[in-house]
């Protein structure tokens, strides 16, 4: 089967006004020891550092850990959350590290209206922990209406290869999907719920935008280490939320490191 290898490059579309992205965040998603690992749940302009969109009450947020579905919704928390234009609500979360193996972080957020397109906004997103190096669940599917299914493994990448996935809408691939591609330019820091400064600034031309190929495939190459996302748009043509239009994309964040491990 054919799949598009598509570079790292700002191929913007002028439609694509979006670089939104929910974020599923915590510093390291490499864990040695069993404990409680942070989570933050921010829907940001992280490349640039840009506006930060207010979040309501996610639907549900949860992690699948050797098959089993693991609540994460009542560890949830509002804060305000400080980015360099502004503040708006976000939320913290606890994962319950015990076993080795990979942790999949599952949010289905609350829709958001953007008012500059007149429509609704659902990033149904997902993120990687994995403890003890040992892999149980990467690969599987979660069932979000909207998802994106890695076909390398997500949480330890090589900066420098590239990352592969597809793109599906209740579980069937989604051919020519827009992709938008999103780097971590500044991290949160957890201790302030502020951003910390850039280490890059936006790419020129917008958005950097790529396509799934006719089975829903595409590939990025990865220019540098640090925490990587991808965002499959308006996937469900034709959704809608109260009498408004509603883009359902779907999210997947990965981390790619230095051959020296950074």
């Amino acid at each position: 089967m054919m799949r598009a290898i598509l570079l790292a490059a700002a191929l913007a579309l002028p439609q694509a006004v979006h670089a939104h992205f929910q974020l599923i965040y915590t510093p390291e998603n490499q864990i040695e020891r069993a404990g409680n690992v942070p989570l933050k749940l921010i829907f940001w302009h992280p490349f640039e550092n840009g506006a930060v969109m207010e979040m309501g009450m996610p639907g549900a947020v949860w992690v699948l850990h050797r098959g089993k579905r693991i609540d994460l919704a009542p560890s949830l928390k509002a804060f305000s959350f400080q980015g360099a234009e502004n503040a708006a609500t976000a939320y913290d979360a606890v994962l319950p590290v015990k076993r080795a193996g990979d942790y999949v972080v599952a949010v289905e957020p609350a829709p958001y209206f953007e008012a500059a397109e007149d429509k609704f906004i659902q990033q149904f997103a997902k993120a990687y922990v994995n403890r003890a190096g040992m892999p149980t669940d990467w690969e599987d599917e979660l069932g979000l209406p909207a998802e994106i299914l890695p076909l390398s493994k997500p949480y330890n990448l090589i900066a420098g290869s590239s990352f592969t996935g597809r793109v599906v809408l209740n579980g069937e691939p989604v051919p020519y999907a827009e992709i938008e591609v999103e780097y971590i330019a500044a991290e949160p820091d957890m201790a302030t719920n502020s951003a910390g400064s850039a280490t890059t600034g936006a790419m020129p031309g917008g958005a950097v935008v790529v396509r799934s190929d006719a089975s829903g495939y595409f590939t990025f190459a990865i220019p540098r280490a640090g925490h990587w996302g991808f965002a499959a748009l308006d996937l469900d043509e034709g959704a809608s939320h109260e009498g408004k239009p509603l883009s359902k994309d779907a999210v997947i964040w990965v981390r790619a490191y230095d051959m020296g491990g950074n």
